[in-house]
Formats: structure tokens, C-alpha cells, sequence
């Protein structure tokens, strides 16, 4: 340096520094390394910031006055700097030589001046609004020109007076013009030109937020604000920044994905020579299969390792790698400045231990520490939000990535995974990404920190350190063991959610005690592995709590006790405390980092899995070509692959050999009807434009006009989830006409007349499909179980269990006599074909995922009665695997308001909740726990006040007092503490919370299973599955641990402000102020975040819904080729949801600034107020009261979040308790009026004037029926839809309570006696063959009343036995959810065998035969009549011919009876019987 200022000036005066009162620096050291590090730092940053600007060009900004004032006073400084340069120049011609640094710096500044003017034009040109780099550097320079502004005004003042008259005045100049630029920098320019925020409705202000509030998220305050006022709504949310949209994300991370395929497939193809190579699916070129090359499909599953597979990690990391690295940048950043402070508090120590040292080294600690901890905030929230974008980012991609896949999976994939799996992966999966990439870079920072902490205690306490780390590291197993309780909970939803699809069956067969007892027993076990994981809970939060101390402990024991020498002082013991404090979280987060990284890695190799499969092939017959312009039908048994065929044709199946082509475009009806929760309009027109007449005619032809009538919108009313609002017949109508209106060359008809009504069966043949219908001239491929419409068909197809058995028009197949004649004669009467409605096949459709021959493509789809009217819901539930995380909300307009009013009541009675809550814990334990939680924080004070007393030992007399009772007490202090705290857990979370909990299940259980018929039907499955769920999670596991944390934070911070108040008095004139401000930011924060959670997790559930439904239609969206509309508009509810998610990311950021920033006020005036008080404190308090105050951020951190988790939380305890007062229906028993063990002896049935309706205010659907049924009788129940056939039934078991007149059987008047006494006396065989997940021995005898003999005997008689006894389980064979492995026939075989078994005087068949072919038909009927002979049997028939021979038919007409008379004497009538027998070609 001598070179530079030359002798006179030195560099650096001890005295003149450090040891004096007034300290100031000497003109060297300003004008060397004060000038030039501001511009040592723009140098540096310029190169890296130019090269970002260059890559992020955001259009250029218009010249401003902002802009133009900056520029200006950019050149007037570097003028300024000159005019210094050119007076040392002048100097040196007047002859006087001055030292080099004056030429030096005015040049350097003066260059670098001229730089920062360049970068504020150049910002400008690219389109920054504010920035970031330049205001660093102005800050810098003001900072650094503070120093010499203060010299020169003491030596102004000074006797000697100012000598340099030139340099006095630019300084001043200089300094005005920096501060001036400060200023200036704070501002922002407008937005560039055609930016999107001029466009944008509800643009997100982090956009156009300066640098300043983009560092301190100030951008949010203004939602804040708002969302205090009044609760947020989705309107007032901004729009998703373009950068996290999915437009954006998504195609990102696609085309990582795909170069990682390509990568995988060269190196696959160079090792194996094409291995997987595969023929292309059936029709390729068309739009069938087109979106995924079947290629990428197998490679990704090949489980032979090729030398390099694609790894969806990789391109994952590809994608958002370097934007997470930057937040990774700050992280470490972060991590150094941690290390700051106890350097700083151990020179605060040793300053308050000289009393010569001058003050002002105490105050500027205290400055230091408090700007040390500022800016350590600052950086972690950037960090933060850094990584929250990515985890936002990578569930956007993930989800939008898995829905593409799930549009183009092939089917053989689709059954290895049901769709509940599937969309799990979709929700649980995306969401642990999500959270993993906020804890990845503690994967490399918490050993960063763990090392560095080391260095520095080692340096503080030499080698006993180890015997403390030694500890730390025994504690880690704590933490790490965690057990699963997931597998219970996820056994208990899915029997919930059999339960709840099934719930009409159950309470048909009075089994609810049943299965309640099954969901008990589940729910046991889980709160047995509950209790398991409360233990160790308790153990690991004892160890985590009790972890410093025990270190401390420890080490400080072998400190003193190693070498005489050692003694313990305040600054070794306090640093050591607030360092170990720093090695905590380190420590504790790497085992759970490392266990959700593995749990994430697993569930990556599931989801390249999941995306891909190759299974069993289905039977696929070999066909030659159909005609142009023909009508084939295809006949044959169930499970022969009729489906299978036409999944085939749309290239749905894998393929073994030959090949398939079809040409022209496809329209698809499959067998079920796939429809969306959209308006019936829109499920007809599919995407296609409105065209008035064409889709009037197509309503017409498809019989749907006279149904608009019944429904209350017309066709703009909104059809619920799975088509819930329409009966069978109607969504197999819609389908159809969506398929006439979307005008295709082919069509394949998957069996859609099988769900109407004979007249309206014969109806759309005769207009749609047949030989006269608008189809006509287009080829058509009809599967068909009706025989009646076969003449008119131009080709049949005959099929035996996958292969062509016969082929030709029906009179060659007539001449052949082959299986095909066989099959009509056996069903032919007198040689008349009967005609029986070939559509007999009733309303009635099923849910099958594959039957157990052919694995079609059916799809899953609901049951459905022929109900028109509303109550017809109930029998429509769903039977899906798939609602188990979805909160559907059918009705799309209702959930918003029911969800808004549950959030006022919760918002209103929130102490209410918390009382409700405490009440279910028992109300003397909850203020005995809270006290025990005090006394727990007592005795850690107490422990660390010890430890202050025994370091000011040191001080007195520099010699050890009785070192065992120091550490002795310290020990039993510390021990006491966690004693506390274990008592504590076992106590809250392992005893009374988990009885909470327990009871909580029970009553909302009971209350579910005793609600009536009528409550199923208004709420949605997924709603009360979601309270199942959720909920009771919530209340399992996160309620506890909210209370435990937001306990153990709240006496936390209680304790440090008594210590700091209590070492120093005034400190309690600041805590005040700070309190309010603490308390204002919380409450804008907890009624923001609430609000926002909650539109997130609205926004949240019709993602999912919308995911399953494209899964159940996945193939009909192909076969139509709207794939690319499905996936905008599941990228449109991605975005929707993330809108909602973001700004709860910034809130809290926006949170933790705010309160971080009141924990280093108290930080200041906590070493502050120390620095005042030195004269009376002794050293071991100051380290005491500040060491406290450092940790004091995060527990008020914590604290707010909590609180608000807690509210958030709490809601729960209102919503179950909330189902477990539903209204119930009817006891179960009456004890005084039970019937006797026999009755009904007789089986006669009475109605007398009897009248019903669905609920209060609808209107009556029976209408004061009175008729009387003899014992034995068989009875007919006939009319159109909607007459009230199935309502009669209901009305037997009071499913529906009489609104007037009563039913009496056996002379016991069915209102008065319990339900399951009614119910459990009648036996009904019901539309839809629902079966329950267990054995098939389970579902037959839920209550094992009855031996295998007895169940064997039924099975031989339902004609079963024969495929049981196959099996290798037998009765033990595994029924899987909804019976999916059965075909349907066989499921209706099965209720037919529960009813055998239950033999009770009075059987009920609602349309029982519905999806049967004739033969299995014959079968059942036979079978009833023989073992029911001497029953009383009401059968709800759509095929005549099965009850032409019963004892009387009754004919229902809008709810009132038309006729009641034998078959025979109404046919003579001519009325309504027989115009509906002459439809069915039974008269001529």
C-alpha cells in the first residue's frame, strides 16, 4: 500500500481505530479500499448479469423521465470523478506531487461510474423494471462514502480546517449525486412494450415489483390487505405468471423426456437389435393409438436392463435444474451468514467482560448482529421461493406429463393399475415431488453446516467437542423412526368406499353391523400402529428437544472435567449453546431428507411403470372384411368377446398377429355410456360446432326429446359426475346421439340398445341403425343380444369364446343349422321368433373392468335403474375405485356455495371447534397438559440460568467451585425437562388425543351408516369419503402435532421475553410495540393463508375428477380424436389450481420476512439493552439473554404457522362432527314390537291407500295404492319409465317412509317394527349385482349363519357350482372390488345365490335379468320358479315373456295403478298391457 499513498499517509492506526472513543479511518484506507469496493463488485457482476440479460430479453422499455434523470446523473458523476482526476493532473503542473492513489481513484470510480451508466440504458433496452445489481451497488457506494463524509466534517470542524477546497467540494457533489441514484434505484420503470401485463385482466404484480419488494415480497401486501377485509374469492386471485403456466412447464419437460427416449432408444438399438420391436397398433395412421409410438412404450418397461435406460430423473433435472440451482446459490450463501452470529456473540461476551473497551464496539455488535440476521432472512425466503417455484413447476409437468400418458396408455397398462392407483400416483406422488425440492439442498447443506459447526466448536472447546457429537449422533435413529400407517387407512377408504357404492344393498340385506364391525376392526389396527407411532413420537420429540441439552451437557462435563485448566466461561459455554442449537436442524432434517428421497425414488420406477405394460392378450377373433355401407351384427354368449372385438377394430387391444384396418374417420358407443360432468349439450356435440337442426334431429332419432322435458334445465342441465342425474337408458341415448352427431364413416355400436326399453329399443333401431334409419349407407358393426332385430341386419356374426364360429345373413345361417339355428330355435316359440324385446335387457349396467375372458375395454361406468326422477340417484352410486382421494362435486355450482358457508360457521364458532376438541380429549386433561407444557419450559429456563451462574464462577475467582454439583444440577435440571416433556407426549398424543380421535370415527361412522337412503343420494360419494379420509387423518395425526409444535413454540417465546425482560427492564417498553406489530401481521396472514387453502383445495379436487373421467373414457376420447382438447382443458384446471397455490407460497414468505424481522428487533435490543446495562450484567447473563433472543425468529415463525395450520385444521373436528349428526332413519329394533321368529309365516302383502314420495316438497310417486297379494302369489310389476315400479320395492323395505296409508304383511304393520327385523325377513334380487372386495363365501353370508353345505347347495342351484368348484380357492375366491372379476352375468348369479340362501317368504326381482343373454335368463327364471313355489314373488320385469305366466300383472301408470289382473284377461282388455306386449312382439 506504501506505494500507492506514498509514506505520509498510513494505511492503517490502531489507535486512531479500535482503541479510542471516536474512532475514524485513515484517508488511505477511504480512498483505497472504501472506493474501490463498490466498484470492484459492479466489475465483478457485470460480466454473469450481461450474459443473463442477453438470455432473458423481455422487449424494450420506452425512454422515461425516471430514466433519463438516472442516465443524467450517471454522467454527471463520472464528470464529477474526472474533474478529481484532472485536479491532481493541474496539482502536478503547479509542481505539487501527489501520492498515485489520487490518480488511481478517481479513475477507477470514474470507469466504473461510466459502467453503471451503460447497464441503467442497457437494463432499459432488455426490459428490467428495477434492478437488482445496480442497487447493490449504489448502496455499497453510499455506505461506503459515509465514512469519509464524516472525517471530512470533523476535520472541517478541527483546528486545522480544510485544506483541499477541490476534493472537499466533489466529494460532497459525489456523495448528493450517489444517494440521489439510491433513491432513484427504488423506483420502478413502467413495463415493457407489449408485455403481457397490459393484456392481462389480473396481472401478478411480482412482475413489475421492484427490487426492493420483490427481496421483502412487499408485492403481496396488497392481497394481504384484502383477504383480511373480506375472505378471498377465485376472482380476486392473479393470473399464473406465463413461466409456471402449463403451456410452458409442461412441452419443457416433454421434450427433455423425449431426448432421453431417443438417447435410450440408440443405445437400446445398438445392444439388442431391436428386442421390443413391435408391430403398430391397429390403425395406426388413423386416429386410433397415433398419439404414442408403441415403442417408447416398451423400452421404458423393458425389465431386461438394456445398457442405458431413459430415466424420467434425468430429464426432470434437466428441465428445472438450473433454475432450482440458483435458489441452491442462496441456500449456501445462507448457510456461511448462520456462522456470523455466534462469532459475534462471542465477541459481545468478551466485550461485556473489559469494562475499558470504549462502547461504540458494543453498539456496533449489536448493529452487526441485527444486519447479519436481516440479511440471513432475506436470503432464506429468496431460497425458499426459489425452490417452491420448482416443486410447483414439477407437479405441474408431472401431472400434465402422466395425463398425456394416461390419454395414449394401452388398455393391457390400464388393468395392471386400477384408476384409484392411477390417480393417486397423479395427487400423492406430484405432491411428494412437490415437497422434496424444498428439502433437496439439504442433502448438501446440512453436512455443510454440520462440518462448519464443528470447526468452529472445536476451535471454541478443543476435542471434547466429540463426546457431544457422539451424543448427536446416537440421537439420529430417534428421529429416523417413523412407522406406516397408510396401509390401514388406505384398507379402511377403499371398504368406506364399497360401503358407501354398496350402501343400498346393505341396508336391503340389513347388513350395515356387519360391515360396520369389518371398519372398526381396520380402524383398530390403525390406531394401534397410531398409538405405535405415538410412542416413538414421543421418544424422537424428546430427543430432539432434549438434544442441545444433552450435548451441552456432555461436552461441558468433559471439558471440565479433562484438565484442571479448563474452566468453563460465559462466552465458551453460550457460543457453544448457539452453535449446537445451529447443528439441531441439520442433524435432524438429513434422515428424513434421506427416507422421502428413497420413498420419491420408488415411486419414480412405479411411475415409468404405471405409464407402460404388456400383458395377456384377449382372444381376438379373425374376421374378414365388412362391406362399405352395411349393417354386421355380432351375437353370441356372454364373454364370447363381442367387446372384444370392437376394441380391437378401434385398435384398443394388443395384438398378436394380422392386422386390422378401417377406413375413414370413427364414432364409438361403447357399452357403457361414457359421460362428462359437462351440460347434456355438450356431451352430445363433443368438442364439434352447434349446428340447430342436425343435433334437433339427433335428439329426435335417439328418442331424447321427450326427456329434455323431465330434466330441469332442458339440455343445458348439468349432468353429474358418471352421468349420475340420467338414468341407463338415457346416458346409453346420449351416447348415441353424440355418436350420430359427431358424423363418422364407421360406426361401431357396442350393445346400445341393451340399456332402453323395449319400444324404445325398437325405436332407434328403426330410426337410427337399421336398414331405414339415418345410418343407412354408412358401415355399421352392432353388437346385439336381441334377437328380434337380426332379420333386418345384412351380415351376422356368430361368435364362440373368441373365434368366428359362423357368418352370413340370418336365412344362410338359418340353412347352415349350425350353433346359430340351435341358439334361435331354443328361443323360438311355435316357430315365432320371439321377439321379446331382443332388448329385453333392461336398465342395467355394470361396472366391469374386464370380464375374466375377454379383457375389453370396458369401460367403468355406472350402475343405473330406469329412474327418471331424481331419487333415482341412489341407484345410480358409484362403484369406483377411483374416488378415493377425489372430492367430486357433482353439481359444479353447489360445492362453491356449500363450501363457503362451511367456512363462515367454522370462521364464527372457532372457539367453539377448539372447545368441541378439548371436550373430546376431556377437559381437565387439556389444562392439565397445557400446565405440564409449562413446567416442561420451567425447568429448561431453570437449566440455563444454572448454566449462567456457573460460568460467572470463572469470573470471580478464576478458579473451579465444586465442579460435580454444577454439573449435577445442570443434568438434573435438564433430565427433569425431559422427563416433562415424554410424560407430556404419552399423555396428549399417545392417550387422550387418540381417544379423541377414536370416538370422533365411531360416532361419525355410526352416524353415516343410520342416515337415510336420501342422504346418499344428495351427497356426492367423495364428499363423505373425503371426511372419511381427510378428515379423520387430520384428526389422527396433524391436529396433535399442531398443538404439540404451536405448545411448545408459544411457551418458547414466553420464556425468552421474561429472561430478556427480566436481565434488562426497559427491554419490555420495546416487547410491547413489537407484540402489536407480531399480532397485526399474524392476523392478515391466518385470514389470507386460510382462504387460500381452501380455494386450493377446491380448485384442487375437479383435477382429479376430471382425471379419472378421462380414464373410464379414454377410449372413446381416441376413437373421436378429441385428445388434444382433453389435455387444454386439464391443463386449464392445473393452472386454475396453481393461481390458488402460488400466492400461498408468497404468503408465506411474505409471513416469515415480516416475523423474522420482529426476531431480530428483539435480537438488537436484546444486545442492545446489554450494552447499556454492562456496568450490572455479568457476562454469563448477556450470553444468556441473547443467546435466547437468536433462537427466538424461529420459534415465532413457527408459532404463526402453526396457528394457522391449527385453524385450518381444526375445521376437520367441525366437518365429521358435522356427518355424525346427520338425521337418521328409523331404529334398527324395536324391542316392544319385534315380530315373532317366523313371521312372515304366510307372505301376504297389503297396501292399503298408500301413498309415497322421494323427499319433503317432491312430488308424490305413488298415489294412494291400495291393492291385497295373497301368500304365494306371483306378481308382475310392468309400466314405462318412471311409472314408480322400483319405488314399490323400496317402499316394502322403507327405503322410503310412507307419506300416507301404510303395508301390511302378515297382518304386522311394516312402520312399526325395526328396520333390520323388516328387512332382514324380505329378500330382494337387485337391479345392479353389487358385490364387495373379500371372499365370494363373504358375500354370500356376511354374518356366517350358515354352513358351507347350505352355500354349496345354493351355488349348485343358481348354476354356479360349477364355475366355483374350478376354482382353486373355491368359496374362498376373491372378489375384487365391485366384483370386477366376475362377468356380469355371473355377479347377477351370485345375488341370486344370496337369495336362495336367505329363503325368505317374500321375494323381490327388480329387473334382475337385465344384462344376461336368454340362455342364463331361462336359468334363473326356472330356478325361481321352482325354489320360490310357495313364496310370495314381485318381479319389476322390462321382458314381458318371463311373467306371461304369473299369477297377475300389475300395470303402474304415473303412480297410480292402471290395471291388475291375469296376463290373460288384460291381453283380451286391449289396454296398456297389451299395447306394451305388442311392442314386444308377444300379440299380434
Amino acid at each position: 500500500m506504501e506505494h500507492l499513498c506514498g509514506s505520509e499517509l498510513p494505511f492503517w492506526v490502531a489507535n486512531e481505530t479500535l482503541h479510542t472513543d471516536s474512532p475514524d479511518l485513515p484517508v488511505c484506507f477511504q480512498l483505497s479500499v472504501l472506493s474501490w469496493l463498490p466498484c470492484v463488485y459492479l466489475w465483478l457482476a457485470c460480466l454473469p448479469y450481461l450474459f443473463y440479460l442477453q438470455r432473458n430479453n423481455k422487449g424494450y422499455i420506452m425512454m422515461s423521465m425516471l430514466n433519463r434523470v438516472k442516465t443524467v446523473f450517471g454522467l454527471v458523476l463520472w464528470i464529477v470523478c474526472w474533474a478529481d482526476l484532472f485536479g491532481t493532473f493541474h496539482e502536478l503542473q503547479q509542481g505539487k506531487t501527489q501520492a498515485p492513489i489520487y490518480f488511481v481513484t478517481p479513475l477507477v470510480v470514474g470507469m466504473t461510474m461510466l459502467l453503471a451508466t451503460f447497464l441503467i440504458q442497457f437494463e432499459r433496452l432488455k426490459g428490467v423494471q428495477s434492478s437488482g445489481v445496480l442497487f447493490i451497488f449504489w448502496f455499497l457506494s453510499v455506505l461506503c462514502a459515509i465514512v469519509p463524509f464524516r472525517s471530512k466534517i470533523i476535520l472541517a470542524k478541527s483546528e486545522i480546517g480544510i485544506t483541499d477546497k477541490l476534493r472537499f467540494t466533489t466529494f460532497y457533489f459525489y456523495f448528493a449525486l450517489i444517494g440521489a441514484e439510491l433513491i432513484l434505484c427504488c423506483f420502478n420503470e413502467k413495463p415493457p412494450l407489449f408485455s403481457d401485463v397490459d393484456t392481462d385482466p389480473n396481472p401478478c404484480p411480482q412482475t413489475t415489483a421492484g427490487f426492493l419488494s420483490t427481496v421483502t415480497f412487499w408485492w403481496f401486501t396488497r392481497m394481504a390487505i384484502k383477504g383480511y377485509k373480506n375472505p378471498l374469492e377465485a376472482k380476486d386471485l392473479w393470473s399464473l405468471n406465463k413461466r409456471d403456466s402449463s403451456e410452458q412447464v409442461v412441452p419443457k419437460l416433454l421434450r427433455e423426456w423425449e431426448v432421453e427416449q431417443a438417447k435410450a432408444h440408440s443405445a437400446e438399438d445398438q445392444s439388442t437389435q431391436a428386442l421390443y420391436s413391435k408391430p403398430l397398433p391397429a390403425g395406426e395412421g388413423n386416429h386410433v393409438g397415433g398419439e404414442s409410438s408403441p415403442e417408447e412404450v416398451e423400452v421404458l418397461l423393458s425389465k431386461k436392463k438394456g445398457p442405458k435406460k431413459a430415466s424420467f430423473l434425468r430429464s426432470l433435472i434437466k428441465a428445472f435444474g438450473p433454475y432450482f440451482l440458483i435458489g441452491s446459490g442462496f441456500k449456501l450463501l445462507q448457510d456461511l451468514i448462520t456462522f456470523v452470529n455466534p462469532q459475534l456473540l462471542s465477541l459481545l461476551i468478551l466485550f461485556t467482560k473489559q469494562k475499558e473497551a470504549p462502547t461504540w464496539w458494543g453498539y456496533a455488535l449489536a448493529f452487526l448482529m441485527f444486519f447479519t440476521a436481516f440479511l440471513q432472512t432475506l436470503i432464506l425466503h429468496q431460497h425458499f421461493q426459489y425452490c417452491f417455484v420448482t416443486g410447483m413447476r414439477l407437479r405441474t409437468a408431472i401431472i400434465g406429463a402422466i395425463y398425456r400418458k394416461s390419454l395414449v396408455i394401452t388398455n393391457a397398462a390400464k388393468r395392471t393399475s386400477t384408476v384409484g392407483e392411477i390417480v393417486n400416483l397423479m395427487s400423492v406422488d406430484a405432491q411428494r415431488f412437490m415437497d422434496l425440492t424444498t428439502f433437496l439442498n439439504m442433502l448438501w447443506s446440512a453436512p455443510l453446516q454440520i462440518m462448519l459447526a464443528l470447526y468452529f466448536l472445536w476451535q471454541n472447546l478443543g476435542p471434547s467437542v466429540l463426546a457431544g457429537v457422539a451424543v448427536m449422533i446416537l440421537l439420529i435413529p430417534f428421529n429416523a423412526a417413523i412407522v406406516e400407517q397408510m396401509q390401514y387407512k388406505d384398507a379402511r377408504i377403499k371398504l368406506m368406499n364399497e360401503i358407501l357404492n354398496g350402501i343400498k344393498v346393505l341396508k336391503l340385506y340389513a347388513w350395515e353391523n356387519s360391515f360396520k364391525n369389518k371398519v372398526l376392526e381396520i380402524r383398530q389396527k390403525e390406531l394401534n400402529v397410531l398409538r405405535k407411532t405415538a410412542y416413538l413420537g414421543a421418544l424422537s420429540t424428546m430427543a430432539w428437544t432434549s438434544a442441545p441439552f444433552l450435548v451441552a451437557l456432555t461436552t461441558f462435563a468433559v471439558y471440565v472435567t479433562v484438565d484442571k485448566n479448563n474452566i468453563l466461561d460465559a462466552e465458551k459455554a453460550f457460543v457453544s449453546l448457539s452453535l449446537f442449537n445451529i447443528l439441531r436442524f441439520p442433524l435432524n432434517m438429513l434422515p428424513q431428507v434421506i427416507s422421502s428421497i428413497v420413498q420419491v425414488d420408488l415411486e419414480l420406477v412405479d411411475r415409468t411403470n404405471t405409464a407402460t405394460g404388456k400383458h395377456a392378450e384377449g382372444p381376438v377373433p379373425n374376421i374378414n372384411m365388412v362391406k362399405l355401407g352395411s349393417l354386421l351384427a355380432v351375437v353370441g354368449h356372454v364373454g364370447c368377446g363381442k367387446s372384444s372385438l370392437i376394441s380391437a377394430l378401434l385398435g384398443e387391444m394388443e395384438k398378436q398377429e394380422g392386422d386390422i384396418s378401417i377406413r375413414g374417420s370413427v364414432a364409438y358407443v361403447p357399452q357403457q355410456a361414457w359421460i362428462q360432468n359437462a351440460i347434456l349439450r355438450d356431451n352430445i356435440l363433443f368438442g364439434k360446432a352447434y349446428n340447430e337442426p342436425k343435433y334437433r334431429s339427433c335428439l329426435e332419432a335417439c328418442a331424447l326429446t321427450p326427456d329434455l322435458e323431465v330434466l330441469p334445465g332442458g339440455d343445458m342441465t348439468e349432468i353429474g359426475e358418471k352421468g349420475i342425474n340420467l338414468s341407463g337408458g338415457q346416458r346409453q341415448r346420449v351416447s348415441l346421439a353424440r355418436a350420430l352427431y359427431n358424423e363418422a364413416d364407421v360406426y361401431l355400436l357396442d350393445d346400445p340398445l341393451s340399456a332402453v326399453d323395449a319400444h324404445v329399443a325398437k325405436h332407434i333401431f328403426d330410426q337410427v341403425i337399421g336398414p331405414e334409419g339415418v345410418l343407412k349407407g354408412k358401415t355399421r358393426i352392432l353388437v346385439t343380444h336381441g334377437i328380434s332385430f337380426l332379420p333386418q341386419v345384412d351380415n351376422i356374426v356368430v361368435m364362440v369364446e373368441g373365434r368366428v364360429s359362423e357368418m352370413g345373413s340370418y336365412q344362410e345361417l338359418l340353412k347352415q343349422n349350425g350353433a346359430f339355428a340351435e341358439f334361435l330355435r331354443n328361443y323360438s316359440l311355435e316357430d315365432i321368433i320371439e321377439e321379446d324385446g331382443a332388448t329385453g335387457k333392461t336398465l342395467f349396467y355394470y361396472y366391469q373392468d374386464s370380464i375374466p375372458f375377454s379383457p375389453s375395454c370396458r369401460q367403468i361406468s355406472i350402475i343405473s335403474g330406469d329412474l327418471e326422477n331424481p331419487r333415482g340417484r341412489s341407484v345410480r352410486k358409484r362403484l369406483c375405485s377411483e374416488r378415493k382421494h377425489v372430492e367430486p362435486d357433482p353439481e359444479k355450482k353447489l360445492p362453491k356455495v356449500e363450501k363457503l358457508i362451511l367456512a363462515e360457521t367454522a370462521e364464527t364458532g372457532r372457539a367453539k371447534v377448539f372447545w368441541e376438541y378439548a371436550k373430546a380429549v376431556g377437559p381437565l386433561l387439556s389444562l392439565f397438559i397445557a400446565f405440564l407444557y409449562g413446567c416442561q419450559n420451567a425447568a429448561a429456563i431453570g437449566a440455563n440460568i444454572w448454566l449462567s451462574q456457573w460460568t460467572n464462577d470463572a469470573v470471580g475467582n478464576g478458579t473451579k467451585v465444586d465442579v460435580s454439583t454444577r454439573v449435577g444440577v445442570y443434568a438434573a435440571l435438564g433430565l427433569a425437562q425431559g422427563v416433562l416433556l415424554l410424560a407430556n407426549c404419552l399423555l396428549s398424543k399417545a392417550y387422550s388425543m387418540l381417544r379423541a380421535a377414536r370416538l370422533m370415527h365411531l360416532h361419525l361412522l355410526q352416524g353415516v351408516l343410520r342416515a337415510p337412503q336420501g342422504f346418499f343420494e344428495s351427497t356426492p360419494t367423495g364428499r363423505v369419503l373425503n371426511r372419511f379420509g381427510k378428515d379423520v387423518d387430520t384428526i389422527d395425526s396433524h391436529i396433535p402435532d399442531n398443538i404439540d409444535i404451536w405448545m411448545r413454540t408459544f411457551w418458547y417465546t414466553v420464556n425468552v421475553l421474561i429472561i430478556c425482560s427480566a436481565l434488562t427492564p426497559p427491554f419490555i417498553l420495546v416487547v410491547v410495540p413489537l407484540m402489536v406489530f407480531y399480532w397485526w401481521v399474524q392476523r392478515f396472514y391466518v385470514a389470507t393463508s386460510r382462504q387460500l387453502k381452501r380455494l386450493e383445495s377446491v380448485s384442487r379436487s375437479p383435477i382429479y375428477s376430471h382425471f379419472s373421467e378421462t380414464l373410464t373414457g379414454s377410449s372413446v376420447i381416441r376413437a373421436y380424436g378429441r385428445h388434444n382438447a382433453f389435455v387444454l382443458l386439464n391443463d386449464m384446471k392445473v393452472d386454475e389450481n396453481q393461481k390458488s397455490y402460488y400466492p400461498g407460497i408468497v404468503s408465506n414468505r411474505w409471513l416469515g420476512v415480516r416475523i423474522e424481522f420482529i426476531g431480530n428487533c428483539i435480537v438488537l435490543f436484546a444486545a442492545l439493552f446489554a450494552v447499556i446495562g454492562k456496568a450490572h450484567l455479568n457476562p454469563g447473563l448477556v450470553g444468556l439473554s441473547v443467546s435466547y433472543a437468536l433462537l427466538v425468529t424461529m420459534s415465532l415463525n413457527w408459532m404463526v404457522r402453526m396457528t394457522s395450520d391449527l385453524e385450518s385444521n381444526i375445521v376437520a373436528v367441525e366437518r365429521v362432527k358435522e356427518y355424525s349428526e346427520t338425521k337418521t332413519e328409523a331404529p334398527w329394533e324395536v324391542e316392544e314390537k319385534k315380530p315373532s321368529p317366523d313371521w312372515p309365516s304366510h307372505g301376504n302383502v297389503e297396501f292399503s291407500d298408500y301413498s309415497v314420495r322421494y323427499r319433503e316438497g317432491l312430488e308424490l310417486v305413488l298415489k294412494n295404492l291400495t291393492l291385497s297379494v295373497k301368500g304365494g302369489e306371483k306378481i308382475g310389476i310392468v309400466g314405462r319409465t318412471g311409472a314408480g315400479k322400483s319405488s314399490m320395492t323400496l317402499c316394502l323395505f322403507r327405503l322410503l317412509e310412507a307419506a300416507g296409508g301404510e303395508i301390511t304383511i302378515d297382518g304386522v304393520n311394516i312402520s312399526e317394527i325395526g328396520l333390520h327385523d323388516l328387512r332382514s325377513k324380505l329378500t330382494i334380487i337387485p337391479q345392479e349385482p353389487v358385490l364387495f372386495s373379500g371372499s365370494l363365501r363373504m358375500n354370500l353370508d356376511p354374518f356366517e349363519k350358515y354352513s358351507d353345505g347350505e352355500v354349496w347347495k345354493a351355488l349348485e342351484l343358481s348354476h354356479l357350482n360349477k364355475f366355483v368348484s374350478n376354482q382353486p380357492a373355491k368359496l374362498e375366491l376373491e372378489c375384487s372390488e365391485g366384483g370386477e372379476n366376475l362377468s356380469v352375468g355371473q355377479r347377477q348369479l351370485v345375488c341370486l345365490a344370496r337369495a336362495l340362501l336367505r329363503k325368505t317368504r317374500i321375494l323381490i326381482l327388480d329387473e334382475a335379468t337385465a344384462a344376461i343373454d336368454l340362455e342364463t335368463d331361462d336359468l334363473i327364471q326356472s330356478t325361481i320358479r321352482t325354489q320360490f313355489e310357495d313364496c310370495t314373488v314381485f318381479t319389476i320385469a322390462h321382458r314381458l315373456n318371463t311373467i306371461m305366466d304369473y299369477t297377475r300383472v300389475l300395470v303402474l301408470d304415473k303412480g297410480k295403478i292402471a290395471e291388475f289382473d291375469t296376463p290373460t284377461n288384460l291381453l283380451s282388455k286391449k289396454g296398456i298391457f297389451y299395447g306394451m306386449a305388442k311392442d314386444a312382439g308377444l300379440t299380434q
